[in-house]
């Protein structure tokens, strides 16, 4: 491995060229996890494209000092920056330009002062930065790198090997803070594409550039503590995405902050990046032609694109289908919570389709699912009495077969789950499922949100009240403790092996655990097990089998 203390402008146009063809070797890869801010399939494709402009203005650079070069890169990345991720790596260029201006060459700790300019400069370009994306990762680089840069002599390579480890935890850690990665189980694409970057531009630097065309860059695992084999991201159907829209605004003295208010009310996912002569936007929106009208007040136009995120997402499905390998059969659950949702992803669900009491998916939302799954035959888990008539439709609508488990509650759904067996066909599975059902009795614990006498019980609004089997009315009253051991005495708790206490959000874990150790106290002989469901609206779903 070389030792490199300075680089000059040869070696950031050397480096960067290198990631960007160690970008290339992935960006199908990158676009296969590309679920935010919309699942369109592109982001690879957008990074790549975004660094190919951005090495064709470094070659171009007027001399060969380290700020000339970065200067012509981020013109170049300004000027053909494609979708989000690409609009942020521009300004991560913009940013490296900033913090090398007038340099000749730099050292490490010159390095890794100018990631945190770029650092800032990224988050700068978007009215509503969101953690959990190629933002974090850009801050965390900047922080490992100024770590190993300061107080030490480890030059530019060290820093960069520093900065590239950060990034690819951080990448890793990307689900834990963006819940829509979280439930798809995979990693930030616009992290995971920068962190392709800065990796090829640290083998280019250490000589390991021989490798690379018998190498590929590994998409990162995320950092959870189960990982589905098969994911489906299930976004509601009826949302329309709408438009995303992108042009370069060419005019005098034009006022970003102006243009990013007028803009911020025609869409989302807005960026509007630049200096006062050129401006790069980003919106999506549902009226382009709005925009552009107002651009066109501004000044000239180029490079506009308009593209349909509908169509975009259509086609990211199809990827989907081709990413994930074939099952023979598939079980589709309808749940809500991030614990539960978790439960049933360990248990082998290829699908979770947000939803329960109060938010029931639609016929649309649990047939977008059943598409999506890579297998013909696929067993429909509703998990809620509510919600059995619309799985019922899903059918006729569709070339696969398609059979309901008519499971009324959570407990009920996971009784199911735990019967399936890949080794039994469609319908001696469905068959097997509903019989497990059968031997589960389900108490959920909730308050009233009125006051009613329903069977001769009087509950008053706020109340704590218990149901069994998502039908009956069994206890209320003001004290949890004794409605919970009231509903589960009249549920048959003294027939039960088997007591599974899911908690709500709103549940502190010190109560959920007081009341376990309660219930263990007062049924000895009874295997009792808590588990964090984090559903809404029951602060308790308590399973007896």
């Amino acid at each position: 491995m070389k030792q490199l203390t300075l680089a000059a402008g040869q070696d950031v146009t050397d480096m960067f060229a290198a990631g960007t063809a160690w970008l290339e070797k992935s960006a199908a890869d990158i676009d296969a996890i590309n679920v935010f801010p919309v699942p369109d399939g592109d982001c690879g494709t957008n990074m790549l494209l975004t660094m190919r402009s951005t090495m064709e203005e470094a070659y171009r650079a007027r001399d060969l000092s380290a700020s000339s070069v970065f200067k012509a890169m981020a013109y170049g990345a300004l000027m053909g920056a494609r979708g989000n991720s690409g609009v942020i790596l521009s300004q991560i260029f913009r940013g490296l330009a900033r913090g090398l201006e007038g340099e000749d060459s730099f050292n490490g700790e010159e390095l890794a002062k100018a990631l945190t300019e770029a650092a800032s400069a990224a988050y700068q370009g978007l009215s509503r930065p969101v953690e959990g994306t190629i933002l974090t990762v850009i801050q965390d680089v900047a922080k490992a790198a100024e770590i190993v840069a300061k107080g030490n002599s480890r030059g530019v390579i060290g820093v960069l090997e520093a900065s590239v480890n950060a990034a690819k935890v951080s990448v890793a850690r990307t689900p834990l803070l963006l819940q829509v990665l979280r439930e798809a189980g995979v990693v930030d694409a616009g992290g995971q594409g920068l962190y392709v970057i800065l990796e090829g531009a640290l083998r280019y630097l250490k000589g390991e550039i021989e490798e690379a065309p018998f190498r590929k860059p590994q998409i990162i695992a995320p950092a959870l503590p189960s990982t589905p084999k098969i994911v489906v991201v299930s976004p509601k159907e009826e949302v329309i995405f709408g438009y995303c829209t992108e042009f370069v605004l060419e005019g005098k003295s034009l006022n970003l902050d102006r243009i990013r208010r007028r803009l911020e009310r025609k869409g989302q996912s807005l960026m509007v990046v630049g200096d006062e002569a050129n401006v790069r936007v980003h919106i999506h929106t549902l009226d382009p032609g709005g925009v552009l009208h107002y651009a066109t007040s501004l000044g000239v136009l180029h490079q506009v694109k308009v593209q349909n995120m509908d169509d975009q997402h259509r086609r990211f499905i199809e990827l989907q289908k081709q990413r994930f390998p074939t099952l023979d059969i598939a079980v589709v659950a309808v749940a809500s919570g991030e614990g539960i949702k978790e439960v049933f992803r360990s248990l082998g669900a290829a699908a979770i389709i947000p939803g329960g009491q109060t938010m029931n998916p639609s016929v649309r939302e649990l047939l977008a699912a059943v598409e999506m799954v890579r297998s013909d035959k696929v067993i429909l888990l509703p998990n809620n009495k509510n919600i059995i008539l619309t799985a019922s439709q899903v059918q006729p609508l569709t070339s696969k077969k398609v059979m309901v488990v008519p499971t009324k509650t959570i407990a009920q759904g996971v009784a199911a789950i735990l019967a399936f067996s890949y080794a039994e066909d469609l319908e001696e599975n469905a068959r097997a499922m509903e019989e497990a059902t059968r031997g589960i009795k389900t108490i959920e614990i909730t308050r009233a949100i009125r006051t009613a006498q329903i069977k001769g019980l009087p509950i008053k609004k706020g109340q704590i009240i218990a149901i069994v089997d998502d039908e009956e009315l069994v206890a209320a009253g003001e004290d949890m403790g004794k409605v919970i051991f009231e509903a589960i005495d009249k549920a048959g708790i003294g027939k039960a092996e088997v007591v599974t206490i899911y908690y709500g959000a709103d549940t502190k874990v010190a109560e959920a655990e007081k009341m376990t150790q309660a219930i263990m106290t007062e049924y000895p002989g009874k295997q009792v097990e808590l588990v964090y469901g984090g559903q809404p609206n029951y602060n308790y779903i308590i399973s007896l089998e």
